[in-house]
């Protein structure tokens, strides 16, 4: 059992292909759906309506106001507010980098986009430069493998993706909190299937594969209704790609998207969500983290949380600055699809989430994983969070 579980994983963390643009700049997309967020539909106009008011996303499917979804849910101590930071060295932090291990050498940020673009965005605002630092883009299959083999040096991606490696001896950890949201399951929007009570007894897609972010997601939403992931349903693998169309064959009965991607298809009348990453009860955990070479912190604690402070910031700014930071991020190719739904969604996911309120959701996911089995080689919740969670902020 425990073989087969590691042919799945290594399979996994193989799949898990960026979704970078190319150096033309075209929009390769989340061909994959490896936990980052697919790129909206070029040249579809779509109608956003914005709502001042949350509505979770049965909810909002049902009074006709789906835009009510993406109205964040207010927190209080979510964010982190480093927008006005000075991230330019003090003379003791100077001289403590100047002993690192890391002294001299370039930051190689892994070069992703959408929801996970922070670290790109920091370099492309001057953050690192800011920080005293030096930094260079990475691109490669997966962020997970880079972090873990030292190729990246930092980078931004689902706790789905990268928390079971860790527990498997990768060696990353999780040094900040990136963002909420943006994953949701979706059905066809003339089906019989109303709730995730009627999913019981079909398939359902998790389009990155068993073991994988999808699958982990898709457990994590069903548990909090009662229904076991496991017995109650079969989650099998259908490509985002391909997922309406298994739908319309009858051969799955639900998906789990990125809500960029499936977006314009809920407007036109195609799909309807019955449940989302962004609902209440979802708003307070974290979805994505900020993670880096775990030996790498360990040696070069300064150097570590001044990358930190650079992406974090950036984060500060994509989030107090909506249509600016989408307006960057459409321009470079880091997002895609209409302009106006593009604010919407980015502006819900809250970029950059405080300390406390990342290590309170880790630990809630931790004990979730424990519990479904998503974790299997290691079970004491305490052990782990040392593993995965290295605040640098502190």
């Amino acid at each position: 059992m425990n073989k087969f579980l590691a042919i799945v994983l290594t399979a996994a963390l193989l799949l898990a292909l960026t979704a970078c643009g190319n150096s033309e700049g075209e929009l390769a997309g989340d061909l994959n759906n490896d936990g980052q967020i697919e790129m909206g539909q070029d040249g579809v106009d779509v109608e956003v309506n914005r709502s001042a008011v949350h509505m979770d996303c049965v909810e909002a499917f049902e009074s006709g106001n789906w835009e009510a979804l993406f109205t964040p849910v207010d927190i209080p101590g979510r964010a982190i507010d480093m927008a006005g930071f000075d991230l330019t060295p003090t003379a003791e932090e100077k001289a403590a980098m100047e002993k690192e291990p890391a002294y001299g050498q370039s930051v190689k940020f892994y070069m992703s986009d959408g929801c996970t673009s922070g670290p790109t965005v920091a370099d492309d605002l001057g953050y690192y430069t800011e920080a005293g630092l030096t930094a260079e883009g990475f691109k490669g299959t997966s962020y997970t493998e880079a972090l873990g083999t030292r190729q990246a040096t930092v980078a931004v991606g689902h706790i789905a993706t990268m928390l079971v490696p860790v527990t498997n001896g990768v060696d990353l950890t999780f040094v900040g909190g990136a963002h909420i949201g943006c994953k949701t399951l979706y059905v066809l929007a003339d089906s019989q299937y109303k709730t995730t009570e009627d999913l019981k007894g079909t398939q359902i897609s998790v389009p990155n594969g068993i073991g994988a972010s999808d699958y982990n997601i898709t457990c994590l939403l069903l548990d909090a209704d009662g229904i076991d992931p496991q017995k109650d349903v079969t989650l099998t693998q259908v490509s985002s790609d391909a997922c309406v169309a298994a739908m319309e064959r009858g051969e799955i009965s639900a998906a789990l998207l990125s809500d960029t991607f499936a977006y314009a298809m809920v407007k036109e009348g195609k799909l309807r969500a019955v449940r989302s990453l962004l609902d209440s009860d979802f708003a307070g955990d974290n979805c994505c983290v900020i993670a880096m070479n775990r030996t790498f912190v360990q040696e070069n604690p300064v150097h570590a949380k001044k990358i930190v402070q650079a992406v974090q910031k950036a984060h500060s700014w994509m989030r107090e600055n909506p249509e600016e930071a989408t307006t960057l991020l459409l321009d470079r190719g880091w997002n895609g699809g209409d302009y106006d739904m593009n604010v919407m969604i980015n502006n819900s996911l809250q970029f950059g989430l405080a300390e406390d309120f990342t290590g309170n959701s880790l630990h809630r996911v931790v004990e979730k994983y424990v519990r479904l089995g998503l974790i299997t080689s290691m079970e004491d919740v305490d052990e782990i969070m040392s593993l995965a969670w290295t605040p640098v902020l502190k």
